[in-house]
């Protein structure tokens, strides 16, 4: 294999990698370097762990470097999805790029902009960001993107996922269409194809991977155990296991949270990083996991991509990824740089149709363990392709309509009883007559089966304009209670009272008529001081 200064590299970049303890470039960069110094624009995939950073970043660096000016604009451009992902590649650049006088700063949300624009004002050449903070500084105007002349979309599947599409058509709208165009990712889907035909000019492609595989180092396996007992079987594998690191991926923020704190009560240090966190929060929980602190760190996907964290020995799928290549970037972040690592995930009887899917993606099957005291049920999953159903033929009528064969096989259970629509057997000469189909409108009601033939006609009860009925309100259900509650019957007769005296007599007044009494007595007082001063005056 080549060495760094084969590729072209000067001479600065080489002692300054070879002094990271790399001797030998990986298949990415021996392929990409060389095709970013020549300036051809660059569509590449690989495996993650396999320095895709290094292979953009390096020949950006001797760019810059080669072609200082006083011009303080940045002149290279890196688009990453995440935070941590901006601030890790900001870091490689920062580390590679001491004593060549290039000068970086990494734009992400979360923080205050103040000291990001402090930064802008005072130059600097290479500017990693994540969408949402660049667009926010360009409308600003604290940042001018007309200088470009190198730009870099750094996992670039991961964006499409997180919906950032329509941020990076805007970003390269505001970037000149001559700098030279770069595309990474970790996986090259179709859609990342169509993305670079937008924007591309050319490029030159390389895959020095199959399409959506995972690192061959990686030793997957599979645990069948039920949802409930997951928990249980995490703490059991840490502490049986002896586990001093271990990285636990979640599907939900809520979901990572709880299980950081359960597994703290258990007596295992562990913390959590996600989307509700803060910036601050989740750059000193990573420095914890990595200083070895805490033993677990859980995270949701926000995690998956880009988080460098050098041999990181395991990684658990606490519950599967609603997207079956985001599996692929999880336990991506073991098995790196050479390094063995192990992937373990605890899947139950439904998230079968996820394993599936991951199954499908990788083209082969996991190996599945079951542990001792937490067995699962059985995981089976494939969708069986369900047999088209016949066409049933349709009926022949014979002259007859469809009802009215339908009604010959199937007597109504209404024929004996008796219908002001439906004349008698007698009359009609047909056993087999069926009635119309009966309006909606509400009419009297069929009458009892004992009811003799005879035309019926129900006679309207006519009134003269006096003896009219008065149409009265129906009284709702709470009214009616309310009047039950208030209302109280009169008070029985007492001995030798008569019936005049017996009415004089109130009944108990209820809390209702006291209030409403005390509110007239005391409209009534005030309307006599009123009248009194008006007399006065």
């Amino acid at each position: 294999m080549s060495s760094f200064e084969s590729l072209g590299l000067i001479k600065q970049l080489v002692k300054a990698v070879e002094d990271k303890g790399y001797q030998k470039p990986t298949p990415i960069q021996a392929k990409a370097i060389p095709a970013v110094l020549s300036g051809r624009d660059v569509i590449g995939g690989a495996q993650t762990g396999t320095g895709k950073t290094a292979a953009f970043a390096l020949p950006i660096l001797q760019a810059q470097y080669q072609k200082r000016t006083k011009d303080r604009s940045p002149r290279a451009l890196i688009i990453a999805p995440t935070r941590e992902l901006a601030d890790q590649v900001e870091k490689f650049v920062y580390e590679y790029s001491k004593g060549l006088g290039v000068y970086s700063c990494a734009l992400y949300g979360g923080v205050k902009m103040d000291p990001q624009i402090r930064l802008l004002r005072r130059g600097v050449g290479i500017v990693v960001a994540t969408p949402g903070r660049l667009l926010d500084h360009a409308e600003r105007g604290t940042i001018k993107l007309s200088k470009i002349e190198t730009f870099v979309l750094d996992e670039a599947d991961r964006m499409l996922d997180m919906g950032f599409l329509p941020d990076i058509k805007k970003i390269i709208s505001l970037i000149p269409s001559k700098s030279q165009s770069l595309l990474f990712s970790a996986t090259y889907s179709d859609e990342i194809r169509e993305l670079s035909k937008s924007f591309l000019n050319n490029p030159e492609k390389i895959e020095v991977a199959r399409r959506n595989t995972t690192a061959d180092l990686v030793r997957q396996t599979v645990h069948p155990v039920e949802r409930s007992r997951k928990r249980e079987l995490l703490v059991h594998m840490i502490n049986d296991g002896d586990w001093d690191q271990v990285l636990v991926f979640a599907r939900t923020r809520h979901g990572a949270e709880k299980l950081s704190k359960q597994l703290t009560k258990d007596g295992i240090q562990s913390v959590a990083i996600h989307g509700d966190k803060t910036q601050g929060h989740r750059t000193r929980s990573l420095e914890r996991f990595k200083k070895g602190t805490v033993r677990v760190l859980v995270a949701t996907d926000v995690a998956s991509r880009g988080i460098d964290i050098k041999q990181l020995p395991r990684v658990v799928n606490y519950e599967l990824p609603d997207v079956a290549e985001d599996y692929v970037h999880r336990i991506g972040r073991t098995g790196r740089a050479k390094e063995k690592g192990d992937a373990h995930s605890f899947v139950c009887k439904s998230e079968s149709k996820k394993l599936s899917a991951v199954e499908d993606l990788l083209g082969k099957k996991i190996n599945k363990v079951e542990i001792e005291g937490f067995e699962g049920e059985l995981i089976q999953y494939r969708a069986e392709k369900k047999k088209p159903r016949a066409r049933k033929a349709p009926r022949r009528s014979n002259g007859r309509d469809r009802r009215d064969s339908k009604f010959d096989k199937k007597p109504s259970f209404r024929k004996d009883r008796p219908s002001k629509f439906r004349k008698s057997d007698e009359e009609s000469g047909d056993e087999k007559y069926r009635s119309p189909k009966r309006t909606p409108k509400r009419g009297r009601k069929t009458p009892s089966r004992n009811f003799e033939k005879k035309d019926f006609k129900p006679r309207k009860k006519s009134f003269s304009k006096e003896e009219e009925p008065i149409k009265r309100r129906k009284t709702s259900n709470s009214e009616k209670a309310f009047e039950k509650k208030d209302s109280k019957p009169p008070k029985k007769a007492r001995p030798n009272e008569t019936t005049a005296d017996r009415r004089k007599r109130k009944p108990k007044w209820s809390a209702a008529k006291k209030k409403a009494a005390k509110i007239k007595k005391s409209k009534e007082a005030k309307e006599n001081r009123s009248g009194r001063n008006k007399r006065r005056k």
